[in-house]
């Protein structure tokens, strides 16, 4: 995720990064305007089209393409913070769950344990989401080896599993008791619940006849643009319609890049610095 300052008004407006839509447009920009420019050419020189009211189909037309952009910003943009909630309850039950865990356990051997499964956890998360595997980022534990961690199909499942199995020895061994058994339960379950959340997220993409009708009418909005604008704005037509592709196509590239938010794109979810973050207060707690 890049990190800025959402202030500094020029600076922002001057500046091009890798995921930026003019970059990733460019070529896109560059042959809307030569095909505009052969309209608007052809149309002066050899058809000498007059239509009456030329844009009225066009603003029409603009405005029912708007709101369907609008739609789909919003739902985009509404998986995407649900993402991001989702990974603050991550953050928020990680430390709910060592503070209490500090507070009862006695033994320094079985607080380590605890903040290596719960660390485990939380990156074998976020590599799950990524299908990725990193095998720095495990640590073994007396319930877990790497072997057993490398070969599972669901590593973070198998994590929980190995976060339960302790829980209930400590429990077995009395270091806690039946109550405490109780109230650690809930940010134990919403490790899973979370997972299967962002899950949800990941496997539900925007439905393809929805997202492939939207792409069809910016297309052929813009591919008429020239059209019905040549005759009245000649080669004012050109920037007009490079414009109007530039805006419609990026809020869709936009889109398309946040409704994902747990990849590794510049607008998706810190999730590397949240991990991190969680390992730090872990080990605060924890130590």
């Amino acid at each position: 995720m890049v990190t800025y300052n959402p202030k500094d008004w020029f600076t922002l407006i001057i500046q091009f990064h890798k995921s930026d839509t003019f970059r990733r447009l460019f070529w896109s920009l560059v042959s809307i305007g030569v095909y505009a420019a052969a309209i608007v050419y052809s149309e002066a020189h050899f058809f000498h089209l007059n239509t009456k009211n030329p844009t009225v189909m066009h603003s029409i037309l603009g405005f029912v393409l708007s709101m369907l952009l609008v739609f789909r910003t919003n739902s985009a943009y509404d998986r995407w913070w649900e993402g991001r909630k989702i990974w603050g309850s991550v953050v928020n039950n990680s430390r709910n769950l060592a503070l209490k865990l500090s507070s009862i356990l006695i033994h320094e051997k079985d607080k380590q344990e605890i903040k290596h499964l719960i660390t485990n956890y939380v990156f074998a998360f976020k590599n799950h989401l990524r299908g990725k595997y990193i095998q720095e980022e495990f640590t073994p534990t007396d319930n877990i080896i790497l072997s057993q961690y490398a070969d599972a199909n669901h590593k973070p499942n198998i994590i929980a599993k190995s976060l339960y199995t302790k829980i209930n020895s400590l429990y077995l061994n009395k270091d806690l008791t039946g109550d405490q058994l109780i109230i650690l339960n809930e940010e134990l379950k919403s490790f899973t619940d979370n997972i299967g959340a962002c899950e949800r997220i990941k496997n539900t993409p925007i439905p393809y006849s929805y997202n492939i009708f939207l792409k069809k009418m910016i297309f052929l909005y813009v591919m008429s643009l020239p059209i019905f604008f040549g005759s009245e704005f000649g080669y004012t037509t050109v920037p007009i319609a490079i414009i109007v592709l530039y805006v419609f196509a990026s809020i869709e590239l936009i889109a398309e890049e946040i409704e994902d938010p747990f990849g590794e794109d510049d607008n998706d979810l810190p999730l590397d610095d949240i991990c991190q973050r969680i390992k730090t207060n872990l080990n605060e707690i924890l130590n």
